[in-house]
């Protein structure tokens, strides 16, 4: 006899707002969020979710929506989804939860996808200081592919994938995020060095009760309060796996997830068609809405048994991900490659974020040659399979990183050669990335080298 279909256990109308869907959503991470669906371990049961932004950016000519996004709403997630094992006990702190990803992509009808960066003043990215204006381009999917109007030229297979996976905290767990990232938060710009050079801001996303969906809890009560006032925010990875954002984890793939609270509340959410290696724009990959199609395993007491701490409690744990064997196949590369050393040419000690800063620097000024505008290749570096790697981190006193992009996704030969004209900043494109205008005071960063 066939298997049976996926049991749908989460089910979202995107004619709908986040906070109107039939089964609640929720964008926070907090125990006391009821599930609102149950699986036992080995079933196989599908979960839909809306695009991170909760349909907020639309398919348009504008970038207004990406400018004037309300951050605090960011990443809506379906769940929690309690699991349970065969004989009907629930998953419990100190255990594993294995989850497999048995297939997933985009919601039938919906089959498009958007990558921005953020206003520097509202989110800003890892390259805020040298593009502060929000841009947008919109993709749209012909199977495996993504291309782009805005971007013109490219064509790509997507390695689809959620975003935001993980599990519930326990309050231990939770009171621990919001005490450090506070402390980090409170601490200031001035107390970290790599602020001089990657000018993201804020430097942490605290709870707040502003834009915040807590699932089945009233609005309104002291309950609802109180939550909202303790949940923590989506954005950052964390050891409960949460938006760690590993452009791998595709069909095939399996998350082992430490368990914290009875049930483990497993969540997910911020589908993405495709990403480059760190997701530099930060509103980046290709958002898009999706679907999972998975199967649970509990591994009793498999936090111990395979999770060492790093750190001064037991909690302190991080997810171990096994990559499915399905991904995009490319052959040829052109890497870049960059050194902790800043654009005002100064030596950071060691400093990877510095050296893959410059290693995307040198990408983005690269291509730029090849008629793209220096926006296009920062969008197109953010959604397209393109490989990041740390390839030296003990050679005193320099970092380096590199950066791999397929040659294969350009519909010309982007290799240095011989050229009967000379390669230098040739005429974009057209039409560019969708751009808003930058309306903040804050300094930016010019390439002393360029003439662009």
């Amino acid at each position: 006899m066939a298997p049976l279909s996926p049991r749908v256990v989460v089910k979202v109308d995107l004619k709908k707002k986040p906070w109107q869907q039939d089964q609640p959503l929720h964008n926070r991470w907090h125990p006391e969020i009821p599930p609102v669906a149950e699986v036992k371990a080995g079933e196989f049961f599908r979960v839909e979710m809306i695009d991170a932004m909760g349909g907020v950016i639309k398919d348009n000519d504008s970038a207004s929506d990406i400018k004037n996004l309300v951050l605090t709403t960011t990443h809506h997630l379906s769940g929690p989804i309690r699991v349970v094992d065969e004989e009907g006990v629930a998953a419990k702190a100190g255990d594993l939860l294995a989850v497999e990803i048995c297939n997933l992509g985009p919601l039938p009808g919906d089959e498009w996808g958007f990558t921005g960066s953020f206003d520097r003043e509202n989110g800003g990215g890892f390259l805020t200081d040298h593009f502060p204006c929000a841009t947008k381009a919109i993709w749209y999917f012909e199977g495996i592919y993504a291309y782009s109007p805005q971007i013109p030229g490219v064509r790509f297979p997507g390695l689809t994938h959620p975003g935001v996976i993980g599990t519930a905290p326990s309050n231990e767990l939770l009171r621990i995020w919001n005490d450090r990232e506070r402390q980090l938060e409170e601490s200031g710009v001035e107390s970290l060095t790599l602020c001089e050079v990657v000018h993201q801001r804020p430097l942490a996303c605290l709870p707040t009760t502003k834009g915040c969906l807590l699932g089945n809890i009233e609005e309104g009560t002291p309950e609802w309060e109180r939550i909202a006032n303790e949940a923590a925010r989506t954005i950052p990875g964390r050891e409960n796996g949460g938006n760690c954002d590993i452009k791998n984890l595709s069909r095939g793939s399996k998350i082992y997830l430490p368990v914290f609270v009875e049930g483990a509340n497993l969540s997910t959410g911020d589908m993405h068609f495709s990403q480059g290696d760190g997701e530099i724009s930060f509103c980046g990959a290709i958002e898009m809405s999706g679907f999972l199609e998975l199967k649970c395993e509990i591994i009793r007491n498999g936090m111990q048994e395979y999770l060492t701490p790093m750190g001064p409690t037991p909690l302190h744990v991080n997810p171990i991900f096994e990559i499915g064997p399905v991904e995009p196949r490319f052959s040829e590369w052109l890497v870049f490659e960059g050194i902790s050393v800043d654009e005002s040419g100064k030596q950071h000690y060691l400093d990877a974020t510095v050296a893959y800063k410059r290693a995307v620097l040198n990408a983005i000024d690269y291509l730029f040659k090849f008629g793209y505008s220096k926006e296009q290749v920062y969008l197109l570096l953010s959604c397209c399979p393109c490989e990041g790697r740390l390839s030296g981190i003990v050679d005193s006193p320099s970092a380096v990183a590199t950066l791999a992009i397929p040659t294969a996704i350009f519909d010309q030969d982007i290799r240095p050669k011989n050229r009967k004209v000379p390669v230098g900043p040739r005429v974009v494109r057209k039409p560019d990335v969708l751009k808003s205008t930058y309306d903040g005071k804050l300094p930016i960063t010019k390439n002393p080298s360029s003439s662009s």
